[in-house]
């Protein structure tokens, strides 16, 4: 009986604390109220999935537009591999920038706004979608949002004259969260 009766409340306390688990990243909707304004989704939109993207950021040393004899790290194009909660790769993020789904359906975008990630962390943002192509994954989205970010800022490595023209890959992560119109 005792054996039961501490089987049962086992049993309990796994179901209490699952239904209490954080969703999956695919299934997780951030709450737009609680985002800087100038990366929060019009009203009326409908989450479709969040990806985690891991990769890289390429940055180049060049010289600053206008500034004779200066130099900095501009950034060059991302890459990176989109992941579901499950650690399945969804599909991969690119220069454009694009969103491309294993399924072969892709969107690009413009950014539409912006907001600073925490220090060590490039910055969220708001991206209103072009129309996809393909059909798929991709076909009904209309805003992306960058989110939860955790590197890809510029190098801290010397960026001057003898530098010049060097690329450097930097590491990061985000969420992007996909939206529909």
């Amino acid at each position: 009986m005792l054996k039961t009766t501490l089987a049962l409340a086992g049993v309990a306390v796994l179901a209490a604390c699952a239904s209490h688990a954080p969703k999956s990243p695919m299934s997780m909707q951030p709450d737009n109220a609680m985002l800087p304004e100038a990366v929060r989704v019009p009203a009326g939109t409908h989450h479709l999935m969040t990806a985690t993207g891991v990769g890289e950021i390429t940055y180049e040393c060049r010289m600053k537009s206008g500034m004779a004899g200066q130099h900095e790290w501009a950034f060059v194009a991302p890459q990176a591999m989109l992941y579901s909660d499950d650690r399945r790769m969804v599909g991969r993020y690119y220069g454009g920038p694009t969103w491309e789904s294993t399924d072969g359906s892709k969107v690009t975008g413009k950014q539409l706004g912006a907001a600073p990630g925490r220090p060590g962390n490039i910055g969220l943002q708001l991206i209103k979608a072009d129309p996809a192509m393909g059909s798929g994954a991709m076909s009904d989205v209309g805003y992306i949002q960058r989110l939860n970010t955790k590197g890809g800022v510029a190098p801290a490595a010397a960026c001057n004259a003898s530098t010049q023209g060097a690329r450097q890959q930097v590491k990061y992560e985000a969420d992007y969260v996909f939206y529909r119109r």
